[in-house]
């Protein structure tokens, strides 16, 4: 039985693939430049595939920009939804006048139900 056991390969330390017929996918390496670090970074991509103009930095995770023949690309932000707080929303609604008044009715209500409440009970 010693004498038929399998020999000369170890699990999964060796692949049995080889590359042999297979054709890999065009390449292109795009360069990023981070404006805090001032480092760049070369990602590759598939020939294919449209290179985004910002990537995150390796270094230190701010934005980074792609550059083309040294020249960082300008990246319009205009076209983008700014988050609005609940405040600006408010101010949609109401001048500041208005928000003032409402303020001030309701002070002088809460003013009065704590005074007519008896300590203690």
């Amino acid at each position: 039985m010693a004498d038929r056991s399998l020999r000369g390969m170890r699990l999964g330390a060796q692949s049995l693939q080889s590359e042999e017929g297979v054709t890999f996918s065009a390449r292109v390496s795009h360069t990023y430049r981070c404006a805090t670090c001032s480092k760049e970074t070369v990602m590759i991509f598939s020939a294919d595939a449209e290179a985004p103009d910002e990537w995150e930095c390796k270094y230190c995770s701010r934005v980074a920009t792609r550059l083309v023949d040294s020249t960082p690309v300008i990246v319009d932000h205009s076209g983008e939804k700014v988050a609005r707080s609940h405040w600006d929303m408010l101010l949609e609604r109401r001048t500041r006048a208005e928000l003032e008044e409402l303020l001030q009715e309701r002070l002088t209500v809460l003013r009065e139900r704590r005074g007519q409440q008896k300590i203690g009970a």
